[in-house]
């Protein structure tokens, strides 16, 4: 094939090429329109090199991006007009949300452990004991000795007691049933605790027929991280400390709501001493009929017969779970909802053609259900936020509830109203194509504002620019059926 023929056969390929962009109902014709082009400008331009003709082509690229946008606008408005700023789509986008906001929660161990109360449902009447002088209920302030002198000792409110102490011990697999090699350690933070622990707490121990024998109890997340979920893990070694020591279950998933972030308990005969741990106690019902509140006065001896000013702590906050928090910002949200926004969805001005109850009604079915799937979202969003970053309860984690819950909930909740007020009272349409009417110096004497006004040709909307005596909020106009010819076209798709 000479030269000539073969920048021929390039340039055909060319505009072949550019002519799969445009639209096919218009993709001969510009194909034909190209080629013309080309061949003009080889008979017309003389020398005209093979390059010129080669860039020639290659216009028509360009050419074939714009038309391929102006059908794609062209397009748009049909395909979209009986979908886009529905209720249906408002309402679908609003389930995603919820869906989306769900499933993360039960992605998130934390989440999961905080939205099911069986994972963190302890025995009831169960305090915290603490030096008095304490504030702070995450601190470590009773002795292993005061907790064996009580415990030897007959009790007028208590009827049984509990204690364990963190420690930070380097852990490693001991036989060939752990998933870690035995060559590997880590760093866990163990709670060494007294045998009864889990059977004061009333905390189910998975895996094993009994937790008050000597042995570990392993945490939901290592046993997830450091041996892969092992069902099979009861009766396994690892060494703590250097010392073997036998594997007795796994506890609850957010289980462990007492101080400190544990990562294993050995249960064991708590030797005397004077490092300072966590005393829980049950109460009997001399000691539950006693007790006036959430913190009650202690007093105690210790060895040398000196009074002791100790404090109880109730697990009751420890415990409620998530949901008498949430419903508490629920209720603060609605108060605080007249102070950030109007309620009023506007005042309606009906001509002959009033609308029907059903559209009214309709119109606000359309709002409670929108509210129906903005309270839930906000639940498991809150807890999302909350603990996305932590797998057992924190202090911090329900202060970054209470916050999300109460902002997501009023912004929501604001959100429902003003989307309420931008639709159309008839078809549940957003309104649209905004237009400025009047003059910002002749507010006073004359109507200065926003009109909108419903593709479906049900409403005009009327939004002041600034609120008067007289004009102090938004106004519906219904538009009689004079109107309808100019909405044909609308009507009909």
């Amino acid at each position: 094939m000479s030269r000539p023929s073969l920048h021929h056969a390039l340039q055909d390929c060319i505009l072949r090429s550019a002519s799969w962009l445009v639209p096919s109902p218009r993709r001969e014709d510009w194909l034909r329109e190209w080629h013309a082009e080309v061949n003009h400008a080889r008979e017309t331009a003389g020398p005209a090199t093979p390059a010129s003709l080669t860039r020639i082509c290659l216009g028509s690229f360009p050419d074939a991006f714009c038309l391929g946008r102006m059908a794609s606008r062209d397009a748009a408005p049909a395909l979209s007009s009986p979908f886009r700023g529905s209720a249906i789509q408002c309402l679908l986008c609003l389930v995603a949300a919820f869906g989306a906001s769900y499933g993360l929660s039960r992605i998130l161990p934390g989440v999961r452990g905080e939205i099911e109360p069986s994972h963190y449902k302890v025995r009831p009447n169960l305090i915290l004991i603490q030096d008095a002088a304490s504030t702070n209920d995450s601190l470590a302030t009773i002795s292993a000795v005061d907790y064996k002198r009580w415990s030897s000792h007959r009790q007028r409110y208590f009827d049984a007691f509990a204690f364990y102490r963190l420690a930070h011990d380097q852990v490693a697999a001991a036989n060939e049933t752990v998933a870690a090699p035995a060559s590997e350690t880590e760093q866990w933070t163990v709670a060494h605790a007294s045998s009864n622990l889990f059977s004061i707490l009333g905390l189910a121990v998975r895996f094993a027929a009994e937790s008050n024998a000597p042995g570990i109890v392993l945490s939901d997340s290592i046993w997830r991280r450091d041996f892969a979920a092992n069902p099979s893990i009861a009766g396994s070694e690892i060494l703590i400390a250097g010392h073997p020591v036998r594997i007795l279950g796994v506890a609850a998933e957010g289980a462990w709501r007492m101080p400190g972030h544990v990562d294993a308990w050995l249960l064991e005969p708590v030797p005397p001493s004077t490092d300072a741990g966590y005393l829980i106690a049950h109460l009997n019902p001399l000691g539950t009929a006693a007790k006036p509140g959430q913190r009650i006065d202690i007093s105690a001896l210790n060895g040398d017969d000196d009074d002791l000013e100790l404090s109880g702590v109730s697990f009751g906050e420890r415990t409620e779970g998530p949901w008498p928090m949430y419903v508490f910002t629920i209720f603060v949200a609605f108060l605080a909802l007249p102070a950030v926004t109007s309620v009023s969805l506007g005042e309606y001005n009906f001509s002959d053609h009033r609308p029907s109850w059903t559209s009214t009604a309709r119109r606000w079915t359309f709002l409670v259900v929108k509210i129906v799937l903005i309270l839930p979202t906000v639940y498991f969003a809150s807890l999302d936020l909350a603990y996305w970053h932590t797998t057992c309860y924190s202090v911090p984690a329900q202060y970054a509830q209470l916050g999300s819950s109460f902002s997501l909930c009023l912004a929501g909740l604001s959100w429902a109203l003003l989307d309420q007020r931008r639709r159309c009272p008839v078809c549940l349409r957003r309104v649209t194509h905004p237009a400025r009417v009047g003059l910002a110096g002749r507010t006073f004497l004359a109507w200065n504002g926003t009109e909108l006004i419903c593709s479906g040709g049900h409403t005009l909307l009327h939004v002041p620019a600034l609120p008067t005596s007289w004009f102090s909020t938004q106004r519906w106009l219904y538009l009689d059926t004079s109107w309808k010819f100019l909405f044909s076209a609308t009507n009909a798709s």
